[in-house]
This record gives structure tokens, sequence and C-alpha cells, in this order.
């Protein structure tokens, strides 16, 4: 495992850190409290190009590097997690389009999703259908060159604001995975028939859009389909294997601001007449947070890097790098909030907010739990 970041990715690397402490971080409390989606964080993103990074030059990006694409991700996580999923999801959204999409779609759809110019949203889960997406019952029905789509989505990030939605349907519903088939939904949001509603009420990431979604007959031009009938499900597995390194640099730099922060506060916060973190019951939680980040971002990285070489083996890593680091991020987080005590327990100070934004890590682009069947049943496999 050998990854040394190149004097772009170095660069970027500090610009973005510069960004979120500056302009970001200030928001962070303000995001969480009223749920509200931040536009000036999209407008930020839009001004200072980072939306491009996950995009080739040929379609208006700046690098089409996943590592670069996840540094970013990273750096801005360690101020918000809810701005950081906007930068993730916008990649989760163009993948498909990217894997799958013909020369002509890449060049009408990719180009406004780089510039920020349209948001982008992935459109999979449904309320019986989580890990088990297969057993999805959204139909999409071919009449006269065009599809009819009626079915519904839940708990779709972005799925309110997005004007470009990639949304599995099955076309053969008497098969599971080899019945879905993919398509892009453009200007989604004034479509007839597409309704998106908002759910309110979460325990982290607040500013987040999180929708449902429910789809009445909505039409979609053939010429929206991404690859052949049927092979949706391959591409949806083939996205995820793309976007679980983006949740997980997500989860890491969660991790990497709440330790930061416990850090700071363990070098000022004095009990028994000296620092608290003098004591040595401190000193191992702060050290055994910096190994279980250190060891999460490594794998990062690494899955990160295997995106970029086109390897066979980004599966097996990139379930890996996201079971690490959501669990890591979890741990570090409580263990920040245990170190401020009470003080960590009211939203006064932030490791509460980094607490409850990191939960969710565990839970989507495939829970940890599957996580684990993916790695242990590659193993098994191979």
């Amino acid at each position: 495992m050998d990854i040394r970041l190149n004097e772009e990715q170095q660069m970027i690397r500090q610009t973005v850190r510069e960004l979120a402490r500056d302009k970001i971080a200030p928001r962070a409390a303000e995001i969480d409290r009223t749920g509200e989606f931040p536009w000036d964080v999209v407008d930020l993103f839009r001004t200072h190009d980072l939306f491009a990074l996950p995009f080739a030059p040929e379609y208006g990006g700046l690098s089409g590097s996943a590592l670069t694409l996840n540094i970013a991700i990273e750096e801005v996580a360690k101020a918000c997690a809810t701005s950081a999923l906007i930068l993730a999801v916008q990649a989760l959204g163009a993948y498909p389009i990217m894997i799958a999409g013909t020369d002509e779609q890449k060049q009408r759809l990719l180009p406004d999703l780089a510039s920020g110019k349209k948001l982008a949203a992935y459109a999979l889960t449904e309320p019986g259908a989580g890990s088990d997406p297969a057993a999805m019952e959204t139909r999409a029905e071919l009449h006269d060159g065009e599809y009819v789509i009626t079915g519904s989505k839940i708990w779709i990030t972005d799925g309110g604001v997005a004007d470009t939605i990639v949304v599995f349907a099955k076309t053969n519903p008497k098969e599971r995975a080899k019945g879905v088939s993919a398509f892009v939904l453009e200007n989604a949001q004034s479509l007839k028939g597409f309704e998106a509603n908002t759910i309110h009420g979460k325990l982290g990431i607040r500013g987040s859009n999180t929708a449902e979604l429910r789809l009445d007959e909505v039409v979609v031009p053939a010429a929206n389909r991404l690859g052949k009938e049927g092979e949706g499900f391959s591409i949806a597995m083939r996205v995820l294997d793309r976007s679980r390194p983006g949740v997980a640099a997500q989860a890491i730099g969660i991790a990497q601001g709440a330790l930061d922060y416990a850090v700071g506060y363990a070098k000022e916060r004095k009990q028994f007449g000296k620092a608290i973190g003098e004591f040595q019951g401190i000193q191992f939680m702060i050290a055994d947070m910096e190994a279980q980040t250190a060891a999460a971002r490594a794998m990062v990285y690494w899955a990160s890097q295997l995106i970029d070489d086109h390897s066979p083996d980004v599966t097996h890593h990139a379930a890996i790098a996201k079971l690490l680091a959501g669990d890591a991020a979890m741990k570090v987080t409580t263990d920040a909030v245990q170190i401020l005590g009470g003080y960590g327990y009211v939203n006064e100070y932030p490791v509460e907010r980094m607490m409850r934004d990191a939960k969710i890590t565990q839970i989507y682009e495939g829970t940890n739990q599957i996580q684990r069947v993916v790695i242990a049943r590659d193993m098994l496999r191979n």
C-alpha cells in the first residue's frame, strides 16, 4: 500500500481545508440547527470549481480522480458533514452516467453537473428495498419510444433539490436483479407526475436534503435509459463501488474534526490542578482515536487509488474502507464527547453534532453489516 499525494492533490487539499475552515465551519452549527439546505455552500462550491473534481476534463471537470475528490470530501467533513455530502452526492448521481452513458449522454448531461449548474441525485432505495435493492417495485414500461415510470423511492439525498436524478426501476417485474434498468430524469422537479417530499426529524446531517420520491406515470424518453434493459442493477453496484470510499472519506473527516477538537480541549481543560490531557486515561483515549482515524484514512485512500487505477479489486477494498471508516467515526466522536464530559453533551460545542452526523456513515451506501457480507463473500468465493 503506497499512496503519495501528487502536487495537485496536495494543493487541492490545502485550498479546500482553508475554504472549509474560513467559510463552512462558521456555518456548520446553524445549518444543523435550522435543518435548511445550504444553498450558499452550493454557490461556494460552484465558485471554487469543487463540483468539477470527479469529472474528466472533456466534460468540464478538473481531474476525474476519486482520490482527489475524496481528499476534498474529507476536508469539508472536518467542518460540516452536511456540506461534504453535497460534494459526495454530486459524484454519486453522476457516476451512473459516467459508467454506462453513451458519448451523447455524457456530452449532454455531465458538463452541467461538473459546473454545479445542476445538482444530481441517485434514486435506488425504496421503502421495502433497502439492503435488498433487487426487490424494488418501481416499474418502467416502454410505450412508443418512451418509458412510463411509476413507484416510490425513499432516503434519496438531494432528491428534493436535484435537477438530474438517476432512477432505477423494473422493466421486467418477473426478474430480480436482471429486471432492473436505469433512467435519467432531467429537470426532475418540474416533471409531470414527479413529487419530492422532504424528510424531517433526522438525527444528523440535518441540513442535507433527504427526500421521499413519488413517481406517478413519469414519462422519460428511451434515449435517457442508461445501458441496456436489465443492466441497471449491475450499474448500481458498480456505482456503489465508487461511492462508498466517498462516504468513508466523509466519515474520516468527521472523526478527524472531532479528534482535533478533543485534543485542543484536553490541553486547556484543567481538573485536579492540571490539564486533563496529562492523565493517562485521556492520553490512551486520544491515542486510540488517532490510530483508528489514521488506519481508516489509509484504507480510504487506497480504495480511492484502486478506483483511479481501474483495479478489479475495488469492490472488496471499497467495502473495507466504508466499514472501517464508519465504525471509526462513530467510536471517535463518541469518545470526543466523553473527553468533553458535560460540555460534550450540549450543542454549544461541535462534538455532539459530529457524533450525530457520524451515525449515518454506518448506514447509507450499504450498512456496515452489508459491507461485512460483501467482504466475507468475496473472500470465500476467491
